[in-house]
């Protein structure tokens, strides 16, 4: 799915109204529609207080059709208007006077005013402000959206919640809306991902507004929301006639004393993702335990009892994952070196691979064009720099990802695939996953599809895809407390399955294109 910018919407909006032959009030209608509609399947009882507060911008023309249709339908409704302008839009004005004939005269607030009173067991719909927004709002408008959020009431905001802003981040001056459901329109925003200013709402949903099909398909996005339709673009299904080596040979290396698990986890989410064959590259200590928990995989193991100190084996793996549970003794940081430098085959990097990476970024020569780097936010802060917030966060991303031609994961909810300028946003996984262990799985998912010849940009988002499918199917059974690594590799084979499954929110291929 798509994330358009402030531009491209506003583009979206002109052309529908042009090729559709209708006015810029009957697409408001439209939006005011899809939002009532939503409201009125949610609502048990129309005996619930819903107050209503109303920019006077197009985003409040919008609250004001969704007041006129929650009235008709006998809901208990109070309308403000929150008068931070003299400059009204002709599509508020219009709406303003088709509510006002059906004998409801909306209270105007102003400076002067009093804040409502909103009870704990109400509902507020926010249409102060739209995407347009682009200062802080006014003190006095800042107390009432303040009123709003301490007030205890369900939360619904319209298209955004008022004093987020599109494309740049909050300051200290910002107050915003603490939405508890976001109905936007069409297509998600960027900032619904982001954690700095995705936590001013629990939940969205893109309500379908009939914006022009053509346009949605054909317009030029770098930034995707990755849904299961993108993934079916590109997944492959086996050949019947296909074996083990059709699907390559991961070669897992990683592990130190105390940390074998690390190396067992990655090696067996790259079984689970498919891979043909898999072996484990790990040190001494770690042989008898990954031969009796993982009989499947075939072992290496260093010289060295309980590090890599030097990375030699006798076969010739499609792609090697490194990292997981690896440490940084001064032989492996040696090992590692050596070994980037002569080697040839695709990566996946993570954990401690990164770590020394961040240490001798002399060494981000030898990956270029051929690694996929999958971060948490402390490894990515230690490759990239620090971030003043996460718009310069994900420039500075695509730089990197650019200068070294290397394709970035950067973990955490809504898990950021990053490639050049293209931006993948990942629409699975829960905080249940927030435990130790599930990046190396990642890590092994990841490399068991770069085996399967994806591409490292296919691979990186059909595994970050799959490890958090698996993640919610898991956590149905265990809850978020114990969700366990472990736990996410048993559902992988689900997760796939899960591929084939079909719902009313699979498909909008309007609002999509192919990775």
């Amino acid at each position: 799915m798509k994330i358009f910018s402030i531009e491209q919407i506003r583009l979206a909006d002109k052309l529908t109204i042009e090729r559709q032959n209708i006015t810029s009030d009957e697409l408001m209608e439209r939006a005011g529609t899809a939002v009532f509609n939503w409201m009125n399947r949610q609502l048990t009882t129309k005996e619930v207080k819903i107050h209503i507060f109303c920019g006077i911008g197009n985003n409040g023309g919008d609250g004001l059709v969704i007041a006129r249709k929650l009235l008709e339908q006998g809901y208990s409704i109070e309308v403000y208007v929150v008068n931070f302008s003299d400059n009204r839009s002709k599509d508020f004005l219009l709406n303003f006077d088709r509510i006002k004939e059906l004998k409801l005269w909306p209270k105007l607030l102003t400076k002067d005013s009093e804040l409502p009173n909103i009870g704990a067991q109400d509902v507020v719909l926010d249409a102060i402000f739209g995407i347009g927004l682009n200062r802080p709002a006014d003190d006095w408008v800042a107390q009432i959206i303040d009123n709003i959020n301490n007030s205890g009431a369900f939360v619904i905001a319209v298209d955004i919640p008022s004093g987020l802003y599109m494309e740049k981040a909050l300051s200290e001056k910002d107050m915003v809306t603490k939405a508890d459901y976001t109905l936007t329109f069409q297509l998600p925003k960027l900032v619904f991902l982001l954690p700095e200013t995705g936590k001013y709402t629990k939940y969205w949903e893109a309500l379908d507004i009939g914006q022009d099909p053509k346009f949605l398909y054909e317009e030029e996005c770098n930034t995707f929301y990755l849904d299961k339709y993108n993934i079916l673009t590109f997944y492959k299904s086996r050949d019947r006639f296909s074996h083990k080596g059709t699907y390559g040979h991961s070669l897992i290396i990683g592990g130190s004393y105390g940390k074998i698990g690390a190396a067992l986890m990655s090696s067996e989410a790259a079984l689970h993702a498919g891979s043909g064959l898999v072996t484990a590259f790990v040190p001494k200590c770690g042989y008898q335990t990954i031969q009796t928990a993982f009989p499947e995989a075939m072992v290496i193991t260093d010289d060295d009892e309980n590090y890599i100190t030097d990375i030699k084996f006798g076969v010739n793996p499609t792609v090697i994952g490194i990292g997981p549970g690896l440490g940084k003794h001064k032989k492996t940081i040696t090992a590692l070196a050596k070994f980037l430098k002569g080697n040839d085959k695709p990566l996946v990097l993570d954990a401690d691979a990164l770590n020394i990476l961040s240490e001798n970024k002399e060494l981000l020569e030898f990956i270029n064009g051929k690694a996929i780097l999958t971060p948490h936010p402390k490894e990515l802060e230690r490759l990239i720099g620090s971030w003043e917030n996460d718009f310069e966060k994900l420039e500075l991303i695509k730089q990197f990802s650019k200068d070294n031609n290397v394709v970035v994961v950067a973990k955490g909810s809504h898990t950021a695939v990053v490639y050049g300028d293209q931006l993948f946003f990942n629409s699975t996984g829960n905080p249940g996953m927030a435990t130790g262990g599930t990046g190396d799985v990642l890590t092994g998912i990841i490399t068991g599809l770069v085996a399967q010849n994806y591409s490292l940009l296919q691979a990186a988002l059909l595994g970050v895809y799959i490890h958090g499918r698996a993640g919610d199917l898991a956590v149905i059974r265990s809850g978020v407390e114990a969700l366990t690594a472990t736990d996410v590799i048993d559902f992988t084979g689900d997760a796939f399955l899960d591929l084939y499954k079909k719902n009313k929110n699979d498909y909008q291929e309007n609002a999509n294109k192919t990775p």
